[in-house]
């Protein structure tokens, strides 16, 4: 179809039957500029743009591009008329708890919204729900600002300072910076159940059981198949990606994919956790079972009276933590004695974090719970006696940030403040690539960049870069066009 007299556009689909690819990629041409927009059949997707030195090797591109996609079994559609697909979402019950006293809540943050996102740090927690919110609040509940993403958030992860969302657009969002950014954008046919993020590495777990891992220019390296699907754990580390599924835990090398072991696990893995030599496996059969690192092998295992649906410890293990379908929560000692079973006292825990003496919880009622996990605490409650829970309060005029999805949506500056780094983005071998040209840099090094905002020729201003394992730079701070 047309878009006007030096326009044309080429839309094409890949549908396949039984959960595989869905997902479209179209092109315009307008004179010297190529288009390209590709995604989830249904979703706004991804859009890349590139200008030619002229009209007939635009369309040279374009052409050749519609060609590629045609040999790998696209065909020409109209848009609107395939539906999308509909994402996972995943489907929990939670039951009243049987234990006999309750955990002593601080303060209790409600989303509106189903969450399952959970990450704490030394100065933030950060709660994201399946209505797309990601809220930021700091320890004592203060809610300090809030990210409305296009779709549900699935997970919330952390690689050092950045912090990343998964949602069920399919895309993973960098909330490091003032705006947040699609920082990857994963294969449309992947439904996305968990994800881990190391050293800008992108380790995917999807429902039929795959690991997906995407580098930081957003390029797939690699994907296995484990031996079971509806994958809820990925962690990974400088040894090997750890994937649970409904068969266990089987663990690959980072650089290619070899499986280093397999271990099946008492019940589906439903939540993972891992400290420095061990990962944490909590299953639909009552249990979390402790795993080395290094052989799988099993070294302990922490019964709790229901399916777990979430686990986490403290630092080197000592304490170790669970979550049940029927709303309580555990603490054992590291080698799996129980030592107290109390309930949360607002629905299930769909993931939790520990961090000083205190447990974070995300339940089924969609709220961020802070408990205090200390010996003190936790032996009045049993006692019965809690403090007050506190409710937290939406701020009356609380920041909001929706994401960057084109350049125009970038401040743009005349000069680079002092202190700040300035890169360039260039067309290099087909594809926009971003470097340093500030003084102290590689300048061959690639800077981890949003994809949305490239444009060739274009010079960004950035508050800082730090150097990644890879041989990369990865973004710290805002990011502002250099006119």
């Amino acid at each position: 179809m047309s878009a006007g007299a030096t326009a044309s556009t080429t839309y094409l689909e890949l549908s396949q039957e039984g959960g595989g690819a869905h997902k479209f990629y179209e092109v315009t041409v307008n004179g010297q500029v190529v288009t390209v927009r590709y995604g989830r059949i249904g979703a706004d997707g991804q859009t890349q743009t590139t200008t030619f030195p002229t009209v007939e090797k635009a369309r040279a591109a374009a052409a050749k591009k519609v060609g590629e996609k045609v040999r790998k079994g696209y065909a020409p559609a109209v848009p609107g008329q395939r539906a999308p697909r509909a994402v996972t979402r995943r489907q929990v019950v939670s039951a009243p708890s049987t234990a006999r006293a309750v955990a002593p809540v601080l303060w209790r943050f409600r989303t509106g919204s189903a969450a399952f996102g959970i990450h704490v740090d030394d100065e933030h927690c950060w709660v994201g729900n399946q209505a797309g919110d990601v809220y930021t609040l700091d320890h004592d509940g203060g809610v300090l600002a809030r990210f409305n993403l296009p779709d549900g958030v699935k997970c919330l992860v952390a690689d050092d300072f950045w912090i990343y969302a998964g949602c069920d657009d399919g895309r993973v969002y960098d909330l490091s910076s003032k705006l947040p950014f699609a920082a990857y954008d994963i294969a449309a046919d992947v439904d996305i159940f968990w994800l881990d993020i190391h050293e800008g590495i992108l380790n995917v777990s999807d429902r039929d059981g795959r690991l997906t891992v995407i580098d930081h220019e957003d390029e797939h390296q690699w994907s296995r198949r484990s031996q079971g699907e509806h994958a809820w754990m990925i962690r990974a580390d400088d040894r090997a990606v750890y994937h649970g599924h409904q068969r266990g835990v089987t663990a690959y090398a980072p650089d290619g994919g070899g499986e280093l072991w397999h271990t099946p696990t008492r019940g589906a893995v439903l939540f993972g956790w891992q400290e420095e030599d061990t990962v944490y496996a909590g299953t639909a059969h009552r249990v979390v079972q402790r795993l080395a690192k290094a052989t799988g092998r099993i070294e302990a295992t922490y019964t709790c009276d229901s399916a777990v649906y979430s686990c986490a410890s403290s630092p080197s293990g000592r304490f170790v933590f669970a979550g049940d379908a029927a709303s309580s929560v555990y603490c054992f000692d590291r080698n799996g004695t129980r030592l107290w079973k109390l309930g949360t006292g607002g629905g299930s825990a769909l993931s939790m974090q520990y961090h000083d003496e205190r447990l974070y919880l995300v339940t089924t009622d969609g709220s961020l719970v802070c408990v205090d996990a200390s010996e003190a605490a936790v032996a009045a409650a049993q006692q019965g006696t809690v403090p007050v829970a506190r409710d937290v309060k939406l701020a009356a005029a609380l920041p909001t940030y929706a994401p960057a999805t084109e350049v125009a949506a970038v401040t743009t500056v005349a000069h680079a403040p002092t202190g700040t780094v300035v890169v360039e983005c260039a067309q290099e071998r087909g594809r926009l690539r971003v470097h340093v040209v500030s003084d102290g840099y590689d300048p061959s090094w690639n800077v981890q960049f949003p994809r949305a905002i490239r444009e060739p020729g274009a010079r960004y201003v950035v508050d800082a870069l730090h150097p990644a394992a890879g041989g990369f730079y990865r973004v710290r701070g805002e990011i502002r066009r250099l006119l």
